[in-house]
Protein backbone atom coordinates (compact mmCIF):
# COMPACT_ATOMS: atom_id res chain seq x y z
CA UNK A 1 0.00 0.00 0.00
CA UNK A 2 1.18 3.47 -0.87
CA UNK A 3 2.40 5.86 1.79
CA UNK A 4 0.20 8.35 -0.07
CA UNK A 5 -3.05 6.76 1.12
CA UNK A 6 -6.29 8.52 0.30
CA UNK A 7 -9.25 7.70 2.50
CA UNK A 8 -12.82 7.23 1.33
CA UNK A 9 -15.02 10.19 2.23
CA UNK A 10 -17.57 10.11 5.01
CA UNK A 11 -21.16 10.48 3.87
CA UNK A 12 -22.36 14.11 3.93
CA UNK A 13 -23.47 15.00 7.48
CA UNK A 14 -26.63 16.69 6.23
CA UNK A 15 -27.87 13.49 4.57
CA UNK A 16 -27.45 14.85 1.05
CA UNK A 17 -25.93 12.80 -1.75
CA UNK A 18 -22.17 13.01 -2.32
CA UNK A 19 -20.99 15.30 -5.11
CA UNK A 20 -18.33 14.85 -7.80
CA UNK A 21 -16.43 11.58 -8.18
CA UNK A 22 -17.58 10.38 -4.74
CA UNK A 23 -21.13 10.22 -6.08
CA UNK A 24 -20.09 7.02 -7.91
CA UNK A 25 -18.66 5.25 -4.86
CA UNK A 26 -21.81 3.43 -3.69
CA UNK A 27 -22.45 2.03 -7.17
CA UNK A 28 -18.76 1.07 -7.51
CA UNK A 29 -18.96 -0.97 -4.30
CA UNK A 30 -22.17 -2.62 -5.46
CA UNK A 31 -20.96 -3.34 -9.01
CA UNK A 32 -17.53 -4.75 -8.17
CA UNK A 33 -18.07 -6.24 -4.71
CA UNK A 34 -15.17 -4.53 -2.97
CA UNK A 35 -15.09 -1.55 -0.61
CA UNK A 36 -14.24 1.70 -2.34
CA UNK A 37 -11.21 2.01 -0.05
CA UNK A 38 -9.59 -0.94 -1.88
CA UNK A 39 -10.00 0.85 -5.21
CA UNK A 40 -8.65 4.10 -3.78
CA UNK A 41 -5.58 2.26 -2.47
CA UNK A 42 -4.95 0.62 -5.84
CA UNK A 43 -5.25 3.95 -7.64
CA UNK A 44 -2.98 5.76 -5.15
CA UNK A 45 -0.32 3.08 -5.55
CA UNK A 46 -0.44 3.20 -9.35
CA UNK A 47 -0.56 7.01 -9.55
CA UNK A 48 2.88 7.11 -7.94
CA UNK A 49 4.35 5.84 -11.23
CA UNK A 50 1.65 6.21 -13.90
CA UNK A 51 -0.40 9.06 -15.38
CA UNK A 52 -4.15 9.37 -14.84
CA UNK A 53 -5.34 7.66 -18.02
CA UNK A 54 -2.93 4.73 -17.61
CA UNK A 55 -4.39 4.07 -14.16
CA UNK A 56 -7.91 4.31 -15.61
CA UNK A 57 -6.91 1.84 -18.35
CA UNK A 58 -5.41 -0.49 -15.72
CA UNK A 59 -8.59 -0.53 -13.64
CA UNK A 60 -10.61 -1.26 -16.77
CA UNK A 61 -8.34 -3.99 -18.15
CA UNK A 62 -7.29 -5.75 -14.95
CA UNK A 63 -10.42 -5.35 -12.85
CA UNK A 64 -13.22 -5.06 -15.42
CA UNK A 65 -14.22 -1.62 -14.20
CA UNK A 66 -16.24 0.64 -16.48
CA UNK A 67 -14.64 3.84 -17.74
CA UNK A 68 -16.78 6.20 -15.65
CA UNK A 69 -16.18 4.27 -12.45
CA UNK A 70 -12.43 3.96 -13.06
CA UNK A 71 -12.14 7.64 -13.92
CA UNK A 72 -14.10 8.64 -10.79
CA UNK A 73 -11.72 6.64 -8.57
CA UNK A 74 -8.60 8.08 -10.19
CA UNK A 75 -9.95 11.64 -10.27
CA UNK A 76 -10.86 11.48 -6.57
CA UNK A 77 -7.42 10.17 -5.61
CA UNK A 78 -5.59 12.74 -7.73
CA UNK A 79 -7.61 15.61 -6.24
CA UNK A 80 -7.05 14.35 -2.70
CA UNK A 81 -3.30 13.99 -3.27
CA UNK A 82 -3.16 17.52 -4.66
CA UNK A 83 -5.06 18.89 -1.63
CA UNK A 84 -3.95 17.04 1.53
CA UNK A 85 -6.50 18.96 3.62
CA UNK A 86 -9.25 17.13 1.77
Amino acid sequence: MSARRVFAPDPPADGSKPKGPASYFASIEQAYGHPVQEWLDIAADRLADHPHMQVVAYLKAEHGMGHGHANAIVAYVRAALADPAR
